[in-house]
């Protein structure tokens, strides 16, 4: 199969391009706060499911397990996060925003609002819609396991 030349690129170069300047934004957002875009990422995870254990916060955040202990470390170190004992299970540790993490969920969410306002700025309400809508299809797409 040959790409069409005069169609421009793949979907999949667009995706990726469109990530790329997503994360390079948000890298410059982020910066005055010393967060960077997988902190970020992370704290966003708990902020929709708190008490994640390291495993499943690695999931959510795109990232290895192996990058997310210590990426929780320094987490902790500014008391963004907490990990403590899960009370079901003695061994595993469940990690938790704390206030100063809400707070700095708080702070940027205004700026990187207007950064999506700014993405989807040439949208109607009902194409971002169809977006979201095309973009989770295409997610749950991958899902399923490896390429076919």
């Amino acid at each position: 199969m040959t790409a069409d030349p005069a169609a421009g690129p793949s979907l999949l170069y667009a995706v990726k391009q469109v990530e790329l300047a997503v994360r390079s934004r948000l890298d410059e957002l982020l910066r005055p706060s010393g967060t960077t875009v997988v902190q970020y990422t992370a704290l966003t995870a708990l902020a929709r499911r708190d008490g994640l254990t390291s495993a499943e916060l690695a999931r959510n955040a795109f990232v290895t397990p192996q990058s997310m202990g210590d990426l929780v470390t320094a987490l902790e170190r500014r008391d963004l996060v907490t990990r403590h004992p899960d009370p079901r299970h003695a061994r595993r540790l469940l990690i938790s925003l704390t206030p100063a993490g809400r707070d700095l969920l708080e702070r940027m969410e205004s700026q990187v609002r207007a950064l999506e306002e700014r993405m989807l700025g040439d949208l109607t309400t009902a194409e971002r819609a169809e977006l979201r809508d095309y973009l989770n299809r295409c997610r749950s797409g991958l899902a399923d396991g490896p390429a076919r």
